[in-house]
């Protein structure tokens, strides 16, 4: 027995048809036939926006498990001396102190190529004071300017307590002059203050004990903790290293992102960046070795890298260090942090491994991607900011959160409104539950925010025109053509249907501010207006490679994919989408109904169970689990779930016309399992016992009662028909 899904006379929601993968989309009706757009270009012009502050709470790493502050005297190297691979003249460049007929390398000596002196030991030992006032403990480390130490500032120490720095050679010389003018040129560092940057408290002098040249040093603090470096290359229990969970790299490039936002803002360049240069102390982390930092107008003092980190010599020598550069160096480490990464000062030097050898870029495609933008090989397609970039790495952080714990953790976008309306919104009267058109789905995705730098912000947010008319005779009006103003009037023409000028006037702006990532989406919209899925959805991936933290984008994606007939690239979009944020309803729909698709009604009902009763969707979703359940095919519903269903319904409060007509769903399918299986003494169903006569009565009342809540006479007519159809027989 069928149950009648609605009034024969009533319009039924046309579902959109589903587009083969090669076949050619009719042309849609005007006014919603676009030109052919371009496809994307690489995005350019103003960078993303963000609302995120560079500075953070004091705090540390709440989610990371501490590291124990490491006793200062376990740092001193026993046998300090250059590895022998590292060795090489200081002034010509050519290797020495190398091993020969089995003997060990020369720890000094001569240059057999020029006849420069060499020392690859420490040029100051235990006990030696500088400046009368830092006593040397030993060495703890070898950098690219020389020997690292550790020392007690004699000027702090008691009984009681000691305070331990780092000194670290700056320049090696014998001119006083350029002693000074190196000194000078670094006093900067002593007003860097920031918690995630080491402090700087002196520079001194002192003869080499060897050379007699004058050497300058930098004293820093010392921080107790250890480097990202060594924490990477730990063993684990079995002797093996292992790259750092992706939580956690995101974490800590999330943490030390505000450190280079506060030096770039003033105007510093860190230049050589690695996860040497990071220390994780109990909750804390902190930038260390500051000695190639510099201004960003520098342009003749020496450029300090380490390959495999640092972008290519082509771009030093052309560009010179930048911002770009710097965030360069921090995508290249997290790659060393989050990869089985070899090669990647050889092979892989100027670019990530495929993603057949990272399984992380197959789990996370949107890590995949904020890598690539990262060490992009032209800087200006490079995150061009901190804080952009973190805002991005919050993103996939969250997503990683997400999906590893099981519970949506994503923050509200600043760059994305929520979502205008709910696509694909289950018709509950008509059990129909399809995607809807490409009308619909342009209008309920969500809308690039309005930048609150824009200087005609605030006149944006004062606009009353309500018609279309008036909002374009307000924005000719503006005081200052701003983007923000531009941009409104693209989507107001947009929203207006009028598709072929909106897109002329986008492409005049693109002219003028660049192919801003604003102007990609609305050349995504448009595309999709004009049912040219394939274009739509190359411009929207284009935004997503630029915003990989952001979800609107894959929203976006999944839409275009289903449109086009290719539910399994919509899938696992909506998948993701949701598993982030249960703010995006339409992901939690277009899941369910692919699933449900599949055959897969048990994950698509429990998709529906997820939406929140905080959401206008919550009854709406629920009466759709309902009925996916009724019409599942791998999971028919027992009299038991039929029981629950009815419990739910009368729990939802819906208005009583839908709470009617889905409660007679109900009664049909329990009425159909009687007849099938014959009657049972429980559980009831709206208060009936499982016995045919009891389920026909309860339908009729809930047909009649249907039809009492009906306004239109055929209708009450049609349900009362029903009713007495369904009433049982009598004997007269």
């Amino acid at each position: 027995m069928t149950a009648p899904v609605g009034p024969p006379h009533a319009h039924v929601a046309q579902s959109q048809q589903v587009v083969p993968a090669n076949a050619v989309a009719s042309p849609p009706p005007a006014p919603y036939r676009a030109p052919a757009a371009p496809l994307p270009q690489p995005i350019t012009g103003p960078v993303t926006r963000s609302t995120t502050s560079s500075t953070r709470q004091r705090g540390g790493l709440s989610d990371m498990p501490p590291v124990p502050p490491r006793d200062p005297a376990e740092a001193v190297m026993a046998t300090p001396q250059v590895p022998e691979h590292k060795r090489f003249c200081s002034s010509c460049g050519k290797p020495v102190g190398r091993p020969q007929a089995g003997r060990a390398g020369r720890v000094e000596g001569f240059c057999p190529y020029c006849r420069a002196r060499y020392w690859f030991t420490p040029a100051l030992s235990p006990g030696d004071l500088l400046s009368d006032r830092y006593e040397v403990l030993g060495a703890i480390a070898h950098g690219g300017l020389g020997w690292i130490y550790l020392a007690n500032d004699r000027n702090f120490a008691d009984d009681l307590t000691q305070r331990w720095v780092v000194i670290k050679g700056l320049i090696n010389t014998s001119d006083e002059d350029a002693i000074e003018a190196a000194i000078n040129e670094r006093r900067f560092l002593v007003g860097i203050d920031h918690p995630n940057v080491v402090d700087i408290h002196d520079f001194v002098t002192a003869a080499d004990p060897r050379s007699g040249q004058l050497q300058s040093y930098i004293v820093m603090e010392y921080i107790a903790g250890k480097s990202l470096r060594d924490i990477r290359d730990a063993t684990d229990d079995e002797g093996e290293r292992k790259p750092l969970p992706l939580e956690q790299v995101l974490t800590y490039t999330a943490e030390l992102l505000p450190a280079f936002s506060y030096l770039h803002d003033r105007g510093l360049l860190f230049c050589d960046f690695k996860p040497d240069n990071v220390i994780h102390v109990e909750t804390w982390l902190k930038l260390i070795d500051l000695g190639a930092v510099r201004h960003v107008e520098d342009m003749e003092s020496a450029i300090y890298g380490t390959p495999g980190y640092s972008v290519p010599n082509d771009e030093i020598l052309s560009v010179g260090p930048s911002v770009t550069s710097d965030l360069y160096t921090i995508g290249r480490s997290m790659a060393v942090l989050a990869l089985d990464f070899k090669g990647f000062t050889t092979t892989y030097r100027d670019h990530l491994p495929p993603a057949s050898e990272a399984p992380q870029f197959a789990e996370y495609g949107s890590f995949h991607r904020l890598l690539l933008r990262a060490t992009h090989i032209e800087p200006r397609s490079r995150f061009q900011d901190a804080d952009d970039m973190r805002t991005q790495v919050r993103g996939v952080l969250h997503e990683v959160q997400s999906v590893q714990r099981g519970e949506p953790r994503s923050e509200p976008s600043t760059l994305f409104s929520g979502e205008q309306s709910v696509f694909g919104e289950p018709d509950v009267e008509y059990d129909v539950h399809k995607i809807g058109d490409p009308f619909e789905v342009a209008h309920a995705l969500p809308t690039p925010m309005v930048d609150l730098a824009d200087p005609m912000a605030a006149f944006l947010a004062t606009q009353q025109a309500t018609d279309v008319n008036g909002i374009l005779q307000e924005l000719n009006s503006a005081p200052q053509q701003s983007p923000e103003v531009q941009l409104r009037r693209v989507r107001t023409l947009v929203n207006a249907g009028e598709l072929h000028q909106a897109a002329a006037v986008l492409d005049q702006f693109a002219q003028r501010e660049g192919n801003t990532w604003q102007v990609t989406w609305l050349r995504g919209i448009i595309s999709l207006l004009a049912a040219d899925f394939a274009t739509a959805a190359a411009h929207f991936d284009a935004v997503y490679s630029h915003l990989p933290g952001e979800l609107s984008p894959r929203l976006a994606l999944a839409a275009c994919a289903e449109l086009a007939g290719r539910a399994d690239l919509a899938l696992p979009h909506y998948t993701r989408i949701w598993a982030c944020d249960h703010r995006f309803v339409s992901a939690a729909y277009g899941r369910a109904r692919l699933l449900d698709l599949e055959g897969n009604s048990t994950d698509a009902i429990t998709t529906l169970h997820q939406v929140p009763k905080t959401s206008a969707q919550y009854g709406i979703a629920q009466t759709a689990a309902i009925q996916t359940a009724l019409h599942s095919r791998t999971a028919p519903p027992s009299l038991l779930d039929l029981h629950h269903m009815a419990g739910r319904l009368d729990e939802l409060k819906l208005e009583p016309r839908r709470r009617h007509l889905v409660s007679t769903r109900i009664l049909h399918l329990a009425l159909d399992t009687v007849q099938r299986t014959g009657p049972a003494a429980e559980p009831p169903v709206f208060g009936a016992r499982p016995e045919e006569r009891e389920l026909r009565l309860a339908l009729e009342r809930a047909y009649r009662d249907l039809a009492h809540a009906c306004t239109r006479r055929e209708d009450q007519v049609y349900y009362f028909d029903l009713a007495n159809r369904h009433r049982p027989r009598t004997m007269l």
